[in-house]
C-alpha cells in the first residue's frame, strides 16, 4: 500500500463472477496535505495477459473475434476483434497464460514472446493490470472456431495480412484496447521483430 494512501475502511458490496468492493479513503494531495475522506467503487476481476499472435514469416496476424456484452451497445456491436488473452491464475505466470491461451482461443502454438508492457486498464475504477506480449507463432495452423464450451466461448479465428491488421486498425474497426496497444506496438516494430525471429 502506498504510504501516501490511507484506507479507512474497504467492504465487498458484491461477490459473483466478478467482485466490487467499496473503499473509503485519503490520500496525499500535490500540496502535501491530506484529501477529504473519498467513498470509490472498485471492480475487482483479477490481472490478465494478453498476446499478439505475430508470423513473421508470412507477416500475418492472428486476431480473435468474439462476442463481449459490456460492448452490446457500442457502434460496431458486441463482437469484436481482439488478440488472445486470459485471466492469470495464482501461481501462475503471465508467460504461462498467454502460452495457454494461445491454443485454446486460436489453435497458435505460441514460442518466443516479446514483452510489450504491463498497463492499467481503467484505474478509475478497476484494479486490472494487462501484462502485454507479441508472440511468434506459425499462422498456417491458426484457423476455425474455439474456446471452452463450459466456460461459454465461442471463438473464430481471423488471420490478417499485416497491412490488412493495419488498415483495420486505421478503419476503427478494432476497438479493444489491449488490440489497439499490441498492433501500435508491432507498426513501430515490425523491421526490428522480424530481423529478430528470422535471422536469431
Amino acid at each position: 500500500m502506498a504510504k501516501d494512501v490511507k484506507v479507512i475502511e474497504k467492504t465487498v458490496c458484491y461477490q459473483g463472477f466478478f467482485r466490487l468492493e467499496k473503499y473509503h479513503l485519503r490520500h496525499r494531495l500535490f500540496n502535501g496535505e491530506w484529501s477529504p475522506v473519498l467513498t470509490r467503487e472498485m471492480f475487482e476481476r483479477g490481472h490478465a495477459a494478453a498476446v499478439l499472435p505475430y508470423d513473421p514469416v508470412r507477416d500475418e496476424i492472428v486476431l480473435i473475434e468474439q462476442f463481449r456484452p459490456g460492448a452490446i451497445d457500442a457502434p460496431g456491436g458486441p463482437w469484436l476483434l481482439e488478440i488472445v488473452a486470459g485471466m492469470i491464475e495464482t501461481g501462475e505466470t503471465a508467460e504461462a497464460v498467454v502460452r495457454r491461451e494461445g491454443i485454446e482461443e486460436s489453435g497458435c502454438i505460441i514460442t518466443d514472446l516479446i514483452p510489450l508492457y504491463d498497463f492499467l486498464v481503467s484505474p478509475g475504477g478497476t484494479t486490472e493490470r494487462i501484462a502485454l506480449f507479441c508472440g511468434r507463432t506459425n499462422a498456417a495452423i491458426a484457423n476455425g472456431i474455439h474456446g471452452v464450451s463450459e466456460e461459454g466461448e465461442d471463438i473464430k479465428v481471423h488471420v490478417v495480412a499485416f497491412d490488412t491488421a493495419m488498415t483495420l486498425l486505421k478503419s476503427a474497426k478494432i476497438t479493444a484496447a489491449s488490440a489497439i496497444i499490441a498492433l501500435q506496438w508491432l507498426a513501430l516494430n515490425r523491421d526490428d521483430v522480424r530481423a529478430r525471429w528470422l535471422t536469431g
